[in-house]
């Protein structure tokens, strides 16, 4: 996909290169992954009032970093992690639960996936729905809503990703996957959560994993 020129765009590459050798050296290995971490201008999507001089220090850190409304965009590691865990297939249809600012939908649509996307915070609805054609990343049906109801109205889903933490396991969204789906949810209300991996077996049945502690920002409900 096309994306704006930027005058530092050489820098910026280099510092995407070396964020995709860390990543590997973390454990991701599923190359469409990194591809699209590689391909993606991860500065453009943080709070520019931070100023120039800090996206040039962090935007390619493996560091979560502010994007406006109180939220952060995920760390770099976290974004691939969850994006590998659901084993996206080209044509895959992926409810995403928690735009933010729309890097983790680049990375979904960049890997061939059609996308759904639910946000909360009106502010950043708003602005991303903007953007991500902006900078050539169209296609995705962006939502301003509860992510906790999913999107019934275009389920099934093939995979289901969620970017907050989430108190419990939302039934709806069980209930929206598709049979042989992928949900990849962070659970917990503490300071740290555990991501599980949760796999649809049949409309009663679930297998679910659990991989190592992440830490969110909280999954809200209702619209505000």
């Amino acid at each position: 996909m096309n994306t704006v020129e930027d005058d530092n765009e050489k820098i910026f590459k280099g510092k995407r290169k070396r964020l995709v050798e860390q990543l590997k050296e973390k454990g991701i290995v599923n190359q469409a992954v990194l591809n699209a971490i590689l391909k993606i201008p991860r500065h453009l999507f943080l709070d520019q009032s931070e100023g120039r001089p800090a996206l040039l220090d962090h935007a390619y850190s493996d560091k979560a970093l502010k994007i406006g409304a109180g939220q952060t965009i995920s760390h770099p590691f976290t974004v691939a992690f969850q994006t590998e865990k659901l084993n996206i297939a080209q044509g895959d249809k992926v409810l995403e639960i928690g735009t933010g600012c729309g890097y983790q939908t680049a990375v979904l649509l960049e890997m061939g996936a059609k996308v759904f996307s639910i946000e909360r915070q009106k502010e950043l609805f708003d602005k991303t729905k903007g953007f991500l054609p902006f900078i050539g990343y169209k296609g995705a049906k962006l939502v301003y809503g509860d992510g906790y109801k999913g999107m019934p109205q275009f389920a099934p889903f093939d995979k289901i990703i969620v970017t907050a933490a989430a108190p419990y396991l939302p039934n709806d969204l069980l209930a929206q996957l598709a049979i042989g789906g992928i949900l990849v949810i962070p659970l917990g209300e503490g300071e740290e959560q555990v991501m599980n991996v949760i796999v649809k077996k049949n409309a009663t049945q679930f297998d679910k994993q659990t991989f190592g502690k992440f830490k969110f920002v909280p999954m809200l409900q209702n619209k505000s």
